[in-house]
């Protein structure tokens, strides 16, 4: 009997080999070296589902190591009904005839809760297709980094069909209290289809249906009526937004559908991405061609430059959609087209009472925030304004006012200070005006920072402002490496001086003039 070498072979070349053989001891004699040579993971899983295919009995042959995500059945065998418990219960029935039970198996609330868990391994060979954007609301209206990320999906799905010749489209999705009006509105913005579950009790943001809503519309699960639109597994992006609730949303979802993350996004781009990742090709030496990636870009943990994160498929495990987090002020929103066809669909779905096991009875709305997005000029004072927090903060709001479309940020280092501001202008010193990674996401055409020394936290919240103007002391202060002006001296006596200058000259001051003091 002659044996295949494994180390031969690439692994999809041994998947094809092994279809010829179907001899269980020489299979066996493949599994054995390969565990012995290269120890590939994938062939070793291949041998295996070789043996499994040909009836071989796999007790006490060597299990091996599966790949991290990679479960025992796939979804097409486990289904949508199956349960852990049921799992457990059968696997344990034999265990319980012939060995008596531990003092740990007894305690369920003690010995471990989730070594039963049912996980199900992604779709192998599944379909996938369009962008799906989770459009959340608020008091009955869309959020605006709802419109921002359709606007952007839009034309991330016109490059697509560009590039690829692919037709797929902009699917909004969303949920609440009398919400079909919403969802004709994300066709105005962008979307191609509108996919809503209308429901009383959803008219708040609950951690569990919204999960388990969003999940079943991305399965494509439901009527006939709410699903014959698509003809597809899963959807093949999809996108949430970075807020509190978007942020919970989307890590619950994308773990219901078997996938990946990435978090607090502010930039998306489409295109192939080749990688030689044993873990993503199936052995070392190996370069694949992965199409149609969605590149997920981020600021990195210093905060001083960016990451690029990609949903890449292993051997045999799927990883599907590719998710974002949108961080909100990162896209422009299209102009709304009320006129724009789309198709408008109500997601169908029994509601488990048990899902809405809280009410809230009673609540108090907060007063409406300041928002600091869509403003063409923002003053952002820092800690250099600790001399004098007071005259400081007048100084700011004097160069404020100066513009016609401006208003005033601060760091958080003034939200944290001890600072003492005299009545008239301590209102200015509060959360809701904080701009960086805990606070406000801004991008104006012109960004003032005075007094500030540009903490990685801070740079986060301001970055994509398109003209950066620094006013410091300290010339190595590192809100210098990414400013486009950086004026040396005392905020207390360089900011009348702009203001000044923003007075005298037009209301549309070029960034240039500021920067020079208005010299020109």
């Amino acid at each position: 009997m002659t044996t295949l070498d494994p180390d031969d072979y690439t692994v999809d070349e041994l998947i094809e080999e092994l279809e010829s053989v179907d001899d269980e001891d020489e299979l066996t004699a493949v599994l054995e070296a390969e565990r012995t040579g290269q120890d590939r993971t994938t062939a070793r899983e291949a041998v295996r589902d070789r043996l499994m295919e040909i009836g071989a009995d796999l007790e006490g042959i060597e299990e091996g190591t599966e790949t991290e995500g990679e479960y025992e059945e796939t979804a097409e065998d486990v289904g949508e009904e199956a349960e852990g418990e049921e799992e457990s219960a059968a696997e344990s029935t034999e265990e319980d005839e012939s060995e008596p039970e531990t003092e740990a198996e007894e305690d369920d609330d003690l010995s471990h809760p989730t070594r039963d868990k049912r996980h199900v391994r992604a779709l192998a060979d599944g379909e996938y297709a369009d962008m799906w954007v989770f459009c959340e609301t608020q008091g009955g209206e869309l959020l605006e980094v709802s419109r921002e990320m359709l606007g952007k999906a839009r034309e991330l799905m016109d490059q697509f069909q560009a590039e690829y010749g692919d037709e797929e489209r902009v699917v909004a999705f969303l949920m609440g209290d009398d919400c079909e009006g919403l969802a004709e509105e994300c066709i105005a913005y962008g979307a191609d289809v509108a996919v809503y579950h209308d429901d009383r009790r959803l008219e708040r943001f609950l951690h569990k249906p919204y999960t388990e809503i969003s999940a079943h519309m991305a399965r494509g699960e439901g009527t006939v009526e709410s699903t014959d639109w698509r003809d597809y597994d899963k959807p093949r992006y999809v996108l949430f937004p970075a807020t509190n609730n978007g942020r919970d949303l989307s890590a619950k979802v994308q773990a219901e559908l078997d996938s990946g993350l990435a978090s607090d996004c502010s930039d998306l781009f489409i295109e192939e991405n080749e990688v030689s990742n044993p873990v993503k090709t199936g052995e070392p030496g190996v370069k694949k061609i992965f199409e149609k990636v969605l590149h997920m870009k981020r600021p990195d943990f210093s905060g001083f430059e960016y990451s690029t994160i990609l949903c890449l498929d292993n051997p045999g495990r799927e990883f599907h959609p590719q998710g974002a987090s949108i961080i909100p002020g990162s896209f422009e929103p299209m102009e709304p087209d009320y006129d724009r066809e789309g198709l408008v669909v109500e997601h169908d779905m029994e509601l488990n009472d048990d899902w809405f096991r809280v009410e809230i009875s009673d609540y108090d709305q907060l007063e409406a925030g300041i928002d600091l997005t869509g403003h063409d000029v923002i003053v952002c004072l820092g800690r250099g304004i600790a001399d004098d927090p007071t005259e400081g903060m007048e100084l700011g709001l004097e160069l404020v006012d100066a513009f016609e479309n401006a208003e005033l940020g601060i760091t958080r280092g003034i939200v944290t200070s001890s600072y003492q501001f005299e009545g008239h202008v301590e209102e200015y010193s509060k959360e809701e005006r904080q701009i960086g990674e805990t606070g406000q996401v801004v991008a104006p055409d012109l960004y003032i920072a005075a007094g500030v020394s540009g903490a990685v936290q801070h740079k986060v919240g301001m970055d994509e402002s398109d003209t950066i103007v620094a006013i410091n002391t300290d010339t190595d202060a590192r809100i210098r490496d990414f400013s486009d002006y950086f004026i040396e001296g005392d905020l207390f006596e360089v900011l009348p001086r702009l203001t000044e200058a923003v007075e005298s000259g037009d209301t549309a001051l070029e960034p240039e003039a500021v920067a020079d003091g208005g010299d020109d």
